[in-house]
């Protein structure tokens, strides 16, 4: 037991969990279930070393164990998050069905990130499900999620992918996996609405307070200090609202300037930490089109591409139904404070992605026609069924032929209005080209990459095409030759691609 010990101590665990601190009507503590046989597959080193972990150490001896769930860390306290949630707009009960929480990992440098097993085994919030996950969908989420913070956008990240040994059914017998994901937190929309459906003002002050000091720890400095922020408006749930608006418009603009669609976003899968959380059937766009939906369950479109923004602010306005108790004593009241708040978001989320744009067309500055000369190039994108990134990376590598539709007359003419825009800046043509280079990926996970990936991998046992994968995405704006081969499009299928939910 004591050699058990010391190799726990030499991996680099050190976890607090003050997540456990809460009113236990938003979590249960259980440990996972154990697996027949866990094998270590993909171990992400450099994430374990931000982490303050020992990468050699994972690696040897029982490691497995820990990252299936058959061993539980020294100081570990595992535990079952209880959330609620919109899908699709329907209100459900929900919970971590699949998940655990094994800690809050402190890093040398203070910083506390969750530390969580998805795939591990039934949960009481499991709702009919065998809270197990296949291999496939768990490294999917591995590469997504990679290549989201090569990209510069905030999201959980992976660490681990552990195969457990034990088949799961689906609508085919599939390997069994369990990945180690690790974010700011889990804290969700959906868990701020299980505290006021299920729980009580009381549960609800705490999870708003613990929140407001875990995410936001200057907007909290500022409650303890004033109390109130003036006579009209109250407290730290109006702080917490407006700082979630602050995040999530930044966060929806960086996923539309970079093409990316969630898939599935319903409240249980909007973060109050400001990450992309929970990539099931999300995928990167490749001709441009508001309307791009990818999962096969969203039938009408909800989570389109060009709808996203809106579903942020609806997802949002959840958030402050749950909160009007905590807003004023009177309802009246409380709905005009959440209304004024959730007003923001429009303009945030305009203003980030537009000073983005501007920055994907190397224009500095600000000019009243900036989005006019925007909008007419996303016309054009639409109307030739051009790929959204090769066509800012042509552009950014001054070679327009690489688009479908540069010897039409249309495009001339807009090329003319960007070049004498460009002109009247002050900065000169190389330094927009340079601005372009840092907005403009020259490599995304492209969806056949991926699925290229992922079936050598699950079908196989060939890890290296996904390796190969994640060192190209890891340096999305480099622009070597070696990602070449990465941008280009996959052939012409008879049948649209579909991503899938992976439970």
């Amino acid at each position: 037991m004591e050699e058990k010990k010391n190799e726990r101590r030499g991996a680099g665990w050190n976890f607090d969990n003050s997540y456990a601190g809460l009113p236990e009507t938003l979590y249960t503590k259980m440990s996972p279930a154990p697996v027949r046989a866990p094998k270590l597959v993909i171990l992400n080193e450099r994430l374990a070393q931000e982490l303050g972990l020992n990468a050699d150490a994972l690696r040897d001896g029982d490691a497995a164990d820990v990252f299936a769930g058959n061993r539980i860390p020294e100081g570990a306290e595992p535990l079952a998050q209880a959330y609620a949630g919109h899908q699709f707009g329907h209100f459900n009960r929900l919970g971590d069905g699949r998940a655990l929480l094994l800690g809050e990992q402190i890093t040398p440098k203070g910083e506390r990130f969750d530390i969580q097993l998805k795939g591990s085994g039934r949960t009481p919030y499991s709702r009919g499900g065998d809270g197990r996950a296949a291999l496939g969908p768990m490294l999917r989420e591995y590469i997504i999620s990679e290549a989201m913070h090569a990209l510069g956008i905030p999201t959980t990240r992976s660490l681990a992918v552990a195969m457990t040994g034990q088949p799961i059914q689906r609508e085919k017998e599939l390997p069994g996996a369990v990945l180690t994901r690790v974010a700011a937190s889990h804290i969700r929309v959906g868990t701020f609405q299980y505290a006021a459906a299920w729980g009580g003002d009381e549960e609800l002050r705490a999870l708003v307070d613990y929140t407001l000091r875990r995410h936001y720890p200057e907007a909290a400095a500022t409650v303890e200090a004033n109390g109130k922020i003036s006579d009209d408006e109250g407290g730290s749930a109006l702080l917490l609202l407006r700082e979630a608006i602050r995040r999530q418009a930044k966060l929806i603009a960086q996923w539309q300037l970079a093409g990316f669609i969630h898939g599935v976003m319903n409240t249980d899968n909007m973060a109050l930490s400001g990450e992309t959380i929970d990539y099931g059937p999300c995928a990167f766009m490749d001709v441009y089109d508001p309307a791009t939906v990818f999962s096969s369950i969203d039938s009408q479109g909800r989570y389109a591409y060009g709808n996203q923004p809106q579903i942020a602010l609806w997802n949002l306005a959840r958030l402050a139904e749950t909160l009007l108790p905590l807003l004023a004593d009177e309802e009246k009241k409380a709905i005009s404070v959440a209304e004024g708040a959730l007003g923001e978001f429009g303009e945030r989320y305009h203003g980030h992605w537009l000073t983005g744009m501007r920055a994907k067309l190397g224009m500095f500055g600000e000019e009243e026609q900036d989005e006019e000369l925007v909008q007419d190039l996303l016309v054009l994108m639409q109307k030739h069924r051009a790929d959204y990134t090769n066509t800012f990376r042509a552009l950014t590598m001054d070679a327009p032929e690489g688009t479908p539709f540069h010897d039409a007359e249309e495009f001339r003419h807009w090329q003319e209005r960007w070049r004498q825009r460009l002109e009247r800046q002050p900065a000169s043509r190389e330094e927009a080209l340079l601005l372009m280079r840092s907005s403009n990926p020259a490599v995304i996970p492209r969806n056949h990459r991926v699925e290229e990936a992922l079936e050598a991998a699950s079908e196989r046992g060939d890890y290296s095409v996904m390796e190969r994968l994640l060192a190209v995405l890891a340096q999305p704006y480099a622009y070597t030759p070696e990602q070449a081969s990465y941008c280009a499009l996959p052939e012409p299928a008879g049948r649209p691609y579909r991503t899938f939910c992976g439970t």
